[in-house]
């Protein structure tokens, strides 16, 4: 007769079971016949979590039960690690705290040991166990919470759906983790592909972010610690400066052609006459968003262009890049494109053009006039119409007969320096003609709601580490690919954390 094992007549359930009763009988009791709906949810909410942790945890209990039972009946069936060498020492009633969320439970679990090599534990295998405290379902809310609010809003929400499992400060751990294997992710994908008559348009741009000192570029911080404070209690004006690093930003989307002509981009003087509408500019589908604060530009376009020529990778389609101007990102782009023997067409975002042409109307005209608005729609008009050189020329010959000297000169050069400096990206009569977009809206919205709208909320300075990670997270999100990710980044840490044996002789990148 085998020994009796008073384990075998424990029921790992019985707490939960127990757990189940109380809570039916509260709610079948007198005291809760005259609560309110929103009583007996938070009645319900705290008592319930805590059934569905005793839950969880007597499904550990068991499996660990089952994992003794295995072991002593079975026999000893080697074990390896990753290193590919054999653990002979079993040593059970280990165990671990795993945060989740419904609680804290613990994972018993067996150890196997060998002389002067790490233990392995065959259930954190199976499990697929964090390698820290925090279980993956609490790092996904994490995820999910810290790229729509800050961090002491991410633990507010925790803690009132699990309860007090997590720190601010680990949540930051596990949003920086969380992070690592987007682009590992996206260089698998294959996007839907589209005819060989629809755009594809490529538009970058670059914002700021608040960093904190040791996270800012070398030159940068060089400026920041030569810069003298006025006040010791706040930033006083004109302090603000050398406290950002510049992030990049990169869109890619398909577009049909929609035709147009300079009318329906800048209304006549005199307004549109109902006969003749303004036709709708194309319309962008399949917006991709990526972007970085710790690479360079040129990642951030060489990451663009991937996902341009996984959309076509015969190069069959019309390629737009749309731009503000600036001549470094004008570099990196041409290089980039000649590097994959790719021919794109650049433009100029329409709308920075504009503003320079209504600072130069400021110079001639008072700022709010109906003269300063016919003088902008007339020229914008010229360049639209492709004759940029002549507009700039007219400018200059203005000014001169004007005899405008100072500020107001300053702005009708800047004016010319600008259309005269990138006439070979204003060719807005064959864009319009050929149905091109001409402006940057969706990587203008893409820095407000990327960026703005997290990155820089009131008094948030950031280090490197958090700054990518949220940055990224948020374009991912925003590209409707964060559950298709969350699956890929799961796969790739249980192989990082729980290698195969004959895996000890590499690395698993990020």
């Amino acid at each position: 007769m085998e020994p009796y094992d008073a384990l075998d007549a424990i029921d790992p359930f019985a707490a939960a079971t127990r757990a189940f009763h109380r809570l039916a009988g509260t709610l079948a009791g007198a005291e809760t016949a005259v609560l309110a709906h929103h009583e007996l949810e938070d009645l319900i909410e705290v008592q319930g979590r805590e059934l569905l942790r005793l839950l969880f945890q007597a499904h550990l209990d068991r499996r660990e039960r089952r994992e003794r039972e295995q072991v002593e009946h079975a026999g000893s069936e080697p074990v390896r690690g990753a290193d590919g060498k054999i653990r002979p020492y079993r040593e059970p009633g280990h165990s671990r705290l795993l945060a989740c969320v419904f609680g804290t439970v613990t994972v018993g679990r067996t150890a196997w040991r060998g002389k002067g090599m790490t233990s392995v534990h065959p259930a954190d295998t199976a499990l697929s166990l964090p390698a820290r405290l925090h279980s993956h379902g609490l790092a996904r809310l994490a995820v999910l919470e810290a790229v729509r609010g800050s961090y002491d809003q991410v633990k507010a929400a925790i803690d009132r759906r699990c309860g007090t499992v997590m720190g601010k400060r680990q949540a930051e751990q596990l949003v920086a983790g969380a992070a690592v294997d987007v682009d590992s992710f996206y260089r698998q994908q294959v996007p839907i592909p589209a005819s060989a008559d629809t755009l594809l348009v490529l538009q970058f741009d670059g914002k700021g972010i608040v960093m904190r000192p040791e996270a800012l570029r070398p030159a940068t911080l060089k400026a920041h610690l030569k810069q003298k404070r006025a006040m010791r209690t706040r930033i006083a004006p004109g302090e603000k400066p050398n406290r950002k690093r510049m992030a990049t930003l990169g869109c890619v989307f398909d577009a049909n052609p929609a035709v147009r002509r300079p009318h329906d981009i800048i209304a006549p003087p005199k307004g549109r006459s109902g006969a003749r509408p303004a036709r709708p500019g194309p319309t962008a589908r399949a917006k991709w968003l990526t972007g970085s604060v710790v690479h360079p530009p040129e990642h951030t376009i060489a990451a663009a262009f991937d996902q341009a020529e996984a959309r076509d990778r015969d190069h069959a389609r019309t390629w737009v890049v749309l731009v503000d101007g600036a001549r470094h990102q004008l570099g990196l782009i041409e290089a980039e494109s000649a590097r994959r023997g790719i021919k794109v067409s650049t433009l100029l975002d329409i709308v920075h053009v504009s503003e320079y042409v209504w600072a130069a109307a400021h110079a001639f005209h008072r700022a709010g006039t109906s003269d300063a608005e016919a003088w902008v729609a007339g020229h914008l008009t010229t360049i639209l119409h492709g004759q940029a050189a002549r507009a700039a020329t007219e400018i200059t010959a203005k000014a001169d007969s004007a005899r405008l000297r100072g500020a107001k000169r300053e702005a009708a050069d800047a004016c010319v320096r600008y259309l005269t400096g990138h006439l070979d990206q204003l060719h807005y009569d064959t864009a319009l003609a050929s149905g091109w977009p001409i402006a940057t809206g969706a990587i203008e919205g893409a820095c407000r709601h990327l960026i703005g709208d997290r990155l820089e909320i009131t008094g948030a300075r950031w280090g490197l580490a958090g700054a990518e990670a949220v940055l990224k997270l948020r374009a991912l999100n925003d590209n409707g690919d964060f559950d298709a990710y969350w699956r890929h980044h799961l796969a790739r840490q249980h192989k990082r954390l729980y290698p195969s044996p004959g895996q000890h002789n590499y690395g698993l990148t990020a």
